[in-house]
């Protein structure tokens, strides 16, 4: 186990994977597409557009770059507005991906002030980071100042009684059950209150 501070689990959960460029659009094909989601044939949709059938084709088959107007003529045609023709349709494709983690054997990552447990730690290029933390601070001078990092984060407290300070408002009592959602670049830290060391549950905004 290494000593790491919860920012630098943050910045290595976001900079895990490639990061990925999003591919040019092709009008052709982006038309050809939303055509066929209607379920119109060609003729139907250059009717609808008040285009030459000939000419949609040569705009789906990427043979002629349309003018304005005729992109205005498509746009009402298929009942979008024209930057719509330019945006890439959302992903609907279902990955599947999924990380089961049996208590107890998360990655293990210990601090001066928290024994952390990555959760989920399998997944590259996640949307969030869940981790389990022991809190074995008992004093908030036992850190090196606020720890505040990019994203928004959420935490739930598991076993035992904590207190939650935060930079703008006054430390809050938490225990088992209670939760708090907020602003993760605001300057945050926990201790355990209770006899025995506290255990939270964290999840971490990355995008």
């Amino acid at each position: 186990m290494t000593d790491r501070d919860p920012k630098s689990l943050i910045r290595v959960a976001r900079e895990s994977g490639q990061q990925e460029l999003a591919e040019p659009l092709d009008l052709g094909q982006r038309v050809r597409e939303l055509r066929k989601a209607r379920d119109w044939t060609l003729e139907h949709a250059a009717r609808e557009a008040g285009l030459a059938r000939s000419t949609l084709s040569k705009i789906e088959n990427g043979q002629m770059s349309p003018t304005y107007e005729a992109l205005k003529k498509l746009a009402v045609g298929l009942e979008i507005s024209v930057p719509q023709l330019f945006t890439p349709p959302r992903k609907t494709q279902v990955n599947g991906r999924m990380s089961v983690v049996k208590s107890g054997e998360g990655v293990q990552q210990t601090t001066t002030t928290y024994e952390h447990e990555l959760l989920a730690e399998t997944l590259t290029k996640k949307a969030m980071l869940p981790y389990r933390a022991r809190v074995r601070a008992r004093r908030i001078d036992e850190f090196d100042g606020w720890v505040r990092h990019d994203g928004e984060e959420f935490l739930y407290v598991l076993t035992g009684v904590i207190r939650l300070y935060t930079e703008f408002y006054e430390p809050v009592e938490m225990r088992r059950g209670d939760s708090a959602y907020y602003d993760a670049s605001m300057g945050h830290n926990v201790v355990s209150v209770s006899d025995e060391d506290a255990t939270i549950l964290w999840v971490t905004s990355l995008v």
